[in-house]
């Protein structure tokens, strides 16, 4: 199914069925500031084993990221951030990162998986943060970018509901998106580290 949502005013109806597909342990795929990404309620297991499959990994090897709607998120799946790590990601947030922090003990439990470690991304997408600001926790996210895959099927919804519609219960259609990735940015060293260039330029 392919939804079309504005980024500037995504409807609040639309936006609400998303949300109820969500809650229903439902997988979509939806826009951010970066490529598309492939998510779920990160407390539906039974999706995170979905979309771990749909990307051909084992739940519990993969470093999957979750998208929260602002800074207000991170003390429930992270450990406290310092002052400086707090206040690089403010003057960053959102934006085109990924924030690699050390997780609490929740994400465990969440993911099933001995993680140690959590990225969190805050994307500069409206229709993304509304859609988790409305659902009321983070969720899980995956990038349906691959080296393997042309430039226009990763960019284009409507491309990527014909190639993974079946696979997914909703594609949301925000526009074209980019193909270039988020930056990591590796907060659980004794130096932040920029672990992958992307997309965004950290503002130190």
């Amino acid at each position: 199914m392919l939804l079309k949502l504005y980024n500037e005013n995504p409807n609040p109806r639309d936006v609400a069925r998303v949300v109820n597909i969500l809650r229903d342990g439902g997988v979509i795929i939806y826009p951010t500031d970066t490529v598309y990404g492939l998510g779920c309620d990160i407390t539906k297991q039974r999706a995170v084993e979905r979309i771990a499959r749909i990307k051909g990994l084992k739940p519990e090897k993969s470093n999957f990221s979750f998208i929260a709607y602002d800074l207000s998120h991170l003390s429930d799946y992270t450990r406290p951030l310092n002052n400086q790590i707090y206040k690089l990601m403010k003057r960053n947030l959102p934006g085109p990162f990924t924030f690699i922090l050390e997780a609490s003990s929740v994400v465990p439990k969440l993911l099933k998986q001995k993680r140690k470690n959590v990225g969190i991304r805050i994307p500069d997408n409206n229709i993304i943060r509304t859609i988790v600001k409305e659902l009321g926790n983070p969720i899980l996210t995956t990038s349906v970018h691959s080296e393997d895959l042309v430039l226009e099927y990763t960019t284009d919804p409507e491309l990527i509901d014909e190639e993974m519609g079946h696979a997914v219960d909703m594609v949301i259609d925000g526009g074209y998106g980019n193909n270039i990735p988020s930056t990591i940015v590796d907060c659980t060293g004794p130096e932040i580290e920029i672990r992958r260039q992307g997309l965004g330029e950290l503002e130190w």
